[in-house]
């Protein structure tokens, strides 16, 4: 489901996420990428909800299956699917089992769980470390939206207009910003002394 942040009509755009232009030499480009997260961190401050419900179920089905489905009520689920309505449930399954497929065909041994089919045919998923296993509701939904926060941080949301959160300066930290102003400030004004310390006119004489 995309996600626009309010009042903003910057056409999708990844020139500003997270890149490197030319011409900014490498201390403004890494400034650049450090407002740039900044911005997204209070975006997402500002509007939990990104999280929230099944929003972001088809970024990592397999994920969500077994963070948070998994602790679901059948109720829970039922009114979750009617939300959805019968195209998305129909989505949802689909890449739910297409995702299994391909963790079956191409296992990845850095994933917490192994799927292997069953006797009837169907696709599970196994614990390869029990540690790894959510112990709670609550405990599974923070890991799922920590998960899609770190997701949305790193810009690989491709239904998010993320240009509407970096280009704009409302989602910048005051204070913050203030301060490296002040840094910025004051570092143009070392600039202008030399030696020991002491003022000198553009003729290079001192000035008194």
């Amino acid at each position: 489901m995309p996600h626009f942040a309010n009042g903003a009509s910057v056409a999708k755009s990844e020139q500003l996420s997270l890149r490197t232009r030319d011409g900014v030499p490498g201390v403004a480009q890494h400034e650049d990428r450090t407002r740039v997260k900044n911005r997204r961190k209070r975006y997402l401050d500002l509007h939990p909800e990104y999280t929230a419900g099944s929003n972001l179920e088809l970024a990592a089905p397999l994920l969500y299956d077994r963070l948070v489905r998994r602790f679901q009520s059948a109720t829970e689920r039922e009114k979750e699917g009617r939300e959805r309505g019968y195209a998305g449930n129909l989505e949802a399954d689909l890449m739910r089992s297409e995702a299994k497929l391909a963790a079956l065909k191409h296992p990845d041994p850095n994933d917490a769980i192994a799927y292997q089919r069953a006797s009837d045919g169907s696709i599970t998923g196994v614990e390869a470390d029990g540690d790894e296993r959510a112990a709670s509701r609550e405990e599974g939904r923070v890991r799922w939206d920590d998960a899609m926060r770190q997701r949305f941080l790193r810009g690989e949301d491709d239904d998010f207009e993320y240009a509407t959160v970096d280009e704009n300066d409302m989602y910048d930290d005051r204070s913050e910003e203030d301060q490296r102003q002040l840094e910025d400030y004051l570092a143009k004004q070392d600039e202008e002394f030399v030696g020991e310390g002491k003022p000198i006119g553009e003729t290079g004489v001192q000035d008194f």
